[in-house]
C-alpha cells in the first residue's frame, strides 16, 4: 500500500468564482473568497494506491490481492490485464471541518471547493502511477459509479478491505450504505488498456453531475452480451 499526502490545489480565485456563479465584487463573492481562503489554509488531499496482479478470472469475476470482485464488465476490460491498481483518493477530511453555519448556499461552495482538492488528488495519483510505473495508457473503474449492474457499489466493502484501516491511514470512511465520507471521495481501480473507458459510458442517466463521458448504447449493449 503506498499513500500520497500533501497533494497541492490550484484553487485561482477568478476561475472559481465563474464556476459557482457569482460577481467579482459581490457580497457574495466576498463571503465566497474568506471560504476558499480558510480552505487554502487547511486542504490536504490524500490518495492511497496499491499494486495487484490478477490471481483469477472467471466467468464474470476477477480475482486480486486474495480477493474477488465480482463484475461482468470489469471481467471483460481485464481480460488481456494482468496487473492492475487499486485506489482512494479524497479531498481530504480536513475541509469538513469549515463550519458553513447551515448555509445551502455555502454548503454548495465548500462542495465545489472540495470537488477542487478531489480531482487534484485523482490526478496526482495517475501522474504518480504513469511515473514510477510505466503502466502506459490508463482507464479507471468504480464501483457503484454506473448503472447498478456495472459493478456494484456493495463492493466498496471489498476494495476498503485491501487498505486495512482507510480512516487512520486518510480520513476516510465507508458508511453501512456504502458511502465514503469525505463525501468527495472516490474509489475503485485503474487498469491499463488501449482505448479510454469510462463507467459513465454504460449509465443512461440523464442528469448526473458526475458525468464524465456520454451515455454509449451500442457499447453498453456490447458488455451486456459479454463481446466487450
Amino acid at each position: 500500500m503506498r499513500k500520497l499526502e500533501n497533494i497541492p490545489v490550484d484553487y485561482d480565485l477568478e476561475a472559481m468564482l465563474d464556476h459557482v456563479h457569482l460577481k467579482r465584487g459581490s457580497t457574495e463573492s466576498a463571503e465566497f473568497e474568506e471560504l476558499l481562503k480558510h480552505a487554502q489554509e487547511i486542504v490536504n488531499p490524500k490518495a492511497l494506491y496499491a499494486i495487484s496482479y490478477i490471481e483469477e478470472k472467471g466467468q464474470r469475476s476477477v480475482q486480486f490481492a486474495n480477493t474477488i470482485f465480482t463484475s461482468a464488465v470489469l471481467r471483460v476490460n481485464l481480460e488481456q490485464v494482468e496487473r492492475v491498481f487499486p485506489y482512494i483518493a479524497t479531498c481530504g477530511h480536513e475541509l469538513d471541518t469549515i463550519d458553513t453555519d447551515h448555509d445551502m448556499l455555502k454548503q454548495y461552495w465548500l462542495d465545489e471547493i472540495k470537488a477542487k482538492a478531489l480531482i487534484a488528488a485523482v490526478h496526482a495519483l495517475y501522474e504518480h502511477i504513469d511515473e514510477n510505473h510505466k503502466p502506459g495508457r490508463l482507464s479507471t473503474m468504480n464501483p457503484g459509479s454506473s448503472a447498478a449492474d456495472v459493478w456494484p457499489i456493495e463492493q466498496q466493502r471489498q476494495l476498503f478491505s485491501l487498505f486495512g484501516d482507510v480512516e487512520v491511514s486518510i480520513g476516510v470512511r465507508l458508511t453501512d450504505s456504502y458511502l465514503m465520507i469525505p463525501n468527495k471521495t472516490v474509489s475503485g481501480i485503474f487498469f491499463p488498456t488501449e482505448t479510454t473507458f469510462e463507467s459513465c459510458q454504460l449509465c443512461p442517466r440523464d442528469v448526473c453531475k458526475s458525468r464524465r463521458a456520454t451515455y454509449d448504447p451500442e457499447l453498453a449493449a456490447t458488455y451486456a452480451k459479454g463481446d466487450g
